[in-house]
C-alpha cells in the first residue's frame, strides 16, 4: 500500500535569498522588499520552521545551498525534484534558468548517508530545451494512495510532459485550468500547490479558481470518489497561502498539516475546525519568505519516500 504522508522532508537553507526576478513574470505572489539583511531574516525563518517540524518528531534533512550559484529560490527545492516509495527519483525542467542550478546531486548522497536507497533517476530536464516546464510537486499534486497526479496547466505545468510523468510513474493525470485575478485580468496560476493540497482524508482547495464548471465538476468527482473530504478556501485565503499546505507525519504516528502563520491565521473556525477533525495543525511564521520568494510552507518541503536502504 502506498503512503500519502511521510515523517522525512528534506530542505535547502538558503544563501542568496531574495525576489526572483526571472520566476515574478509569472509569479504574482511575489512582492520585492528592500533592505540588505533579506537572507539574514529568511534564514531565520527557515531555522524556526525547521526547528518546529523537528520538536513534533519530523525526520528533516537540511542541506546548505551554495553562494556561488545564485540561487535565490533554491529554499523551494520541491519544484525540481521527487521522491517516489519504489527508490525512483524524477528530476524536474525548470522555467526560471537560474533556478536550474538548484539540482544538486550532491544532496542525494546526503540522503543516501542518512539510511535511504536510490534505485534509479528519471530525468525530464531535456524538456528545457524546447521550452518545456513541470516544476515538481509546485506543478503536481499527487494523491500517492490513489495514484492520481492534480495539476493546472500553465507555463510552468505542460499537459504533454504531466502525460508522460503519469505513463512513467503510473498516475492518472486529473487536469484543469486554474486562474487568480490580477487586476481586471484571469491569468493562470503558476503552481497547483497555492490553490490546492491532498491529504490522507480530506482535500483543501479553492475551487472558485477553477472557472470551467465541467472542470472543477471533474476534480470534485475524483476527490469524492476517493473519499476525500473538501475543505474549499476562497480566493483571498489562497493569496494568503491557504492551499499551500502539507501533511507530515511526526513521532509516533501523529499527523500534521504543515502551513504559515499567514495561512494559518486566514482560516475560519469552521475550517480549522474541519483540518482538525483529522490532525493537527502546525504551523510558523515565514512572512518574508512568502513575500519574497512567492511560495510558502509546502513549497520548502520535498517528501522523502524512499525506501531505506
Amino acid at each position: 500500500m502506498m503512503r500519502q504522508i511521510t515523517d522525512t522532508i528534506l530542505m535547502v537553507r538558503p544563501v542568496g535569498f531574495r525576489m526572483n526576478e526571472q520566476t515574478a513574470v509569472n509569479n504574482y505572489f511575489q512582492t520585492k522588499l528592500e533592505g540588505d539583511d533579506i537572507n539574514e531574516i529568511a534564514t531565520q525563518e527557515f531555522d524556526i520552521f525547521v526547528e518546529k517540524l523537528r520538536y513534533v518528531g519530523v525526520n528533516v534533512v537540511v542541506v546548505d545551498d551554495v553562494p556561488e550559484d545564485d540561487t535565490p529560490d533554491s529554499i523551494f527545492p520541491n519544484n525540481w525534484v521527487s521522491f517516489h516509495e519504489n527508490g525512483q527519483v524524477a528530476l524536474f525542467p525548470m522555467f526560471a534558468e537560474n533556478r536550474r542550478k538548484e539540482r544538486r546531486l550532491e544532496y542525494f548522497a546526503e540522503l543516501e548517508e542518512a539510511g535511504f536507497k536510490i534505485t534509479d533517476i528519471v530525468d525530464y530536464t531535456i524538456a528545457e530545451e524546447d521550452d518545456v516546464f513541470l516544476e515538481g510537486t509546485g506543478s503536481l499534486i499527487l494523491d500517492r494512495v490513489n495514484q492520481k497526479a492534480y495539476c493546472a496547466i500553465s507555463p510552468r505545468a505542460d499537459e504533454e510532459l504531466l502525460i508522460e510523468f503519469c505513463e512513467d510513474f503510473e498516475f492518472t493525470p486529473v487536469i484543469f485550468n486554474s486562474y487568480q485575478t490580477v487586476g481586471d485580468k484571469r491569468l493562470p496560476i503558476y503552481h497547483t500547490n497555492v490553490m490546492m493540497c491532498i491529504a490522507d482524508e480530506f482535500a483543501v482547495i479553492c475551487l472558485d479558481t477553477i472557472d470551467d464548471k465541467k472542470e472543477r465538476k471533474n476534480v470534485v468527482k475524483h476527490l469524492k470518489m476517493d473519499g476525500k473530504e473538501i475543505i474549499s478556501i476562497t480566493e483571498q485565503q489562497m493569496h494568503e497561502f491557504a492551499g499551500n499546505m502539507l501533511q507530515v507525519q511526526g513521532a509516533e504516528g501523529k499527523k500534521y498539516l504543515v502551513m504559515s502563520a499567514r495561512a494559518h491565521r486566514s482560516l475560519t473556525d469552521e475550517q480549522v475546525k474541519s483540518i482538525e477533525k483529522h490532525c493537527e495543525i502546525l504551523s510558523s511564521e515565514i512572512q518574508t519568505i512568502e513575500t519574497c520568494g512567492g511560495g510558502s510552507a509546502r513549497c520548502m518541503m520535498a517528501e522523502v519516500f524512499l525506501p531505506k536502504a
